[in-house]
């Protein structure tokens, strides 16, 4: 039987962070209050989550990286909403956000999650934001304290 690691879905002892666009916050704040909702009902304590918030989603990955770096945490959560306009700007926001979060995470070692939504209409992104797909914040929490419990193993 080969050696499994795997981390656990206990957000008690995690310390987490959490950086959110103020950008589309009406769909934000929900994908939030999910984040932090799933993380009580985890056994994590939301009162002990760092907020910071941002302009928009290209700004994730700058203090999503300051914060990883710190070593206060054992995953930053990063919250965003991008939804196609009518321009190819909605390309270049994705692709510099999916850089500077991933860059965050490999430079620092430490789990940064990618919990931005990228749709092609707001309907779309209301779905995902606690409506019919339920809500994506609470997915991406669920991902950053696994990998926080994991990487403690490694």
């Amino acid at each position: 039987m080969p050696d499994e690691l795997e981390g656990e879905l206990t957000a008690g002892g995690c310390r987490l962070a959490v950086v959110v666009s103020r950008f589309n916050s009406f769909i934000t704040e929900k994908l939030l209050s999910g984040a932090l909702e799933t993380y009580r009902r985890h056994g994590g304590d939301p009162e002990s989550v760092t907020v910071a918030r941002v302009p928009g989603s290209l700004e994730l990955g700058l203090p999503a990286k300051k914060l990883a770096a710190s070593g206060k945490y054992d995953a930053v959560l990063c919250i965003g909403c991008v939804i196609r306009g009518d321009t190819a700007h909605y390309d270049c926001v994705v692709d510099g956000t999916t850089k500077g979060v991933t860059e965050a995470s490999i430079q620092s070692g430490v789990p940064v999650i990618f919990g931005v939504l990228t749709c092609d209409t707001v309907e779309q992104a209301v779905e995902r934001a606690g409506t019919k797909m339920g809500n994506a914040g609470s997915g991406s929490v669920l991902a950053a304290v696994e990998m926080a419990n994991l990487m403690k193993k490694l």
